[in-house]
């Protein structure tokens, strides 16, 4: 069983979190800057079993695609044929940010740490991350 990687696309920094490969644990893994971020990819996906990708799926309050979406579509079909032994899939990242900066209050990270993007871009994908893997247990659970 391959991991679960997931993205938390910006259009400067794009956060990146990774499962365990038994997919039990979703981990923070690295930021990367976006125009670096597919060469990456191929470069992780040689080193690494990957079997699905995650990308946030970038959506106002209402539910209507957010401005970065133009940029997500397009990155998802670059993905899916590049990579069509692993599945590419969307998962709703509303909050996410204001969930990571919480996150790190609660965990007692000073102020300046908690003014890093790239920490709080990498804690986004890891709560992305999470947030799919407990969907498809869940889902899993019904059946």
């Amino acid at each position: 069983m391959g991991r679960i990687l997931a993205i938390d696309y910006g259009t400067k920094r794009t956060g990146i979190a990774v499962s365990d490969p038994l997919r039990i644990i979703a981990g923070g893994l690295e930021t990367v800057p976006t125009r670096e971020l597919e060469k990456w990819l191929a470069d992780y996906c040689s080193r690494e079993q990957v079997d699905i990708i995650v990308l946030g799926k970038p959506s106002r309050m209402n539910g209507t695609p957010s401005e970065t979406w133009r940029y997500i579509e397009p990155l998802a079909a670059r993905l899916r044929r590049a990579y069509p032994d692993k599945e590419v899939v969307f998962y709703d990242e509303r909050l996410t940010s204001v969930i990571a900066h919480r996150t790190m209050l609660d965990s007692g990270i000073g102020r300046m740490a908690r003014r890093d993007k790239a920490l709080v871009d990498k804690i986004s994908a890891t709560i992305i991350l999470q947030g799919y893997m407990e969907s498809i247990q869940n889902s899993a659970s019904i059946l």
